[in-house]
């Protein structure tokens, strides 16, 4: 994932900071409690293709 991409995406429900999970292909805002797919190297950030998050996978983030 190229970092200067990283810089500049938000989430698109709350336009808040996204964390990257490498190990899951994943791209986390922690406030919609979100996970948005990274797909052969391309953010999807669409809210219909994001998976939710359980309270505890979030606070395993902070």
């Amino acid at each position: 994932m190229d970092a200067r991409l990283l810089e500049i995406l938000v989430c698109p429900v709350c336009k808040g900071p996204l964390d990257y999970l490498k190990d899951k292909q994943e791209l986390v805002c922690k406030a919609d409690r979100l996970g948005f797919p990274i797909r052969d190297g391309i953010p999807v950030m669409l809210e219909d293709e994001a998976r939710s998050l359980s309270a505890e996978e979030v606070d395993a983030l902070r």
